[in-house]
């Protein structure tokens, strides 16, 4: 379902009187549109399918290579994403690691930014960001294993509040054999120590 960004409009203009504003003044007289504009990119998820970039598979074993089946994990890092706290419509980005037990079928290595790219532009909370996305990779591939790690600031911890401007989140995600503490931490010992203390500091 697309945005309404007229409606958005009219609800943004609403808000900017609410504020004791004047959403007529030069520096606001388009603010309403350009609001609607950024939501419609932001919110373009809502209703969006996250299986969708993992329905074309390949065939490990009768693929164009067949001669290179995975024997372990096959890990994507520092896949930078933003998103918007349904609590307070604050952004929060940071980066995505996933990480698969491949069965028989994989997928393209740029089909998992994307699956991250629909599910994150929705109102999101970061736990359920990351439980999303890997039940998306594990409802759709026969992985073995999933992992997904999250690191990100939230801008309604940084600039609200307490203002821990150094406050990041990291949240974990695991499905199948790599719900195994052991299993997963050696994957985990593969991840950049920047994208784990520091989720959102180098996101766009």
């Amino acid at each position: 379902m697309a945005v309404d960004r007229e409606r958005v409009a009219a609800l943004v203009r609403e808000l900017l009187e609410a504020i004791g504003e004047d959403p007529d003044r030069p520096g606001l007289r388009q603010t309403p549109e350009r609001v609607a504009s950024a939501y419609a990119e932001f919110f373009a998820g809502v209703g969006e399918d996250a299986t969708e970039p993992l329905a074309h598979t390949i065939s490990v074993a009768q693929g164009p290579a067949p001669e290179t089946l995975p024997s372990g994990a096959v890990m994507v890092r520092d896949i930078r994403f933003r998103s918007i706290c349904e609590h307070h419509l604050l952004p929060f980005r940071g980066h995505a690691h996933i990480a698969y037990l491949p069965g028989e079928q994989v997928v393209g290595l740029g089909a998992l930014p994307k699956v991250v790219d629909v599910i994150a532009s929705r109102p999101q909370v970061q736990e359920r960001l990351g439980e999303q996305v890997a039940d998306a990779i594990a409802s759709s591939l026969d992985a073995r294993g999933v992992l997904v790690v999250l690191a990100a600031t939230h801008e309604c911890v940084t600039m609200r509040g307490g203002q821990q401007s150094d406050s990041s989140t990291v949240t974990i995600a695991a499905r199948g054999e790599l719900t195994d503490p052991i299993a997963r931490a050696e994957l985990i010992a593969l991840l950049p120590a920047r994208g784990l203390n520091r989720g959102g500091g180098h996101a766009g």
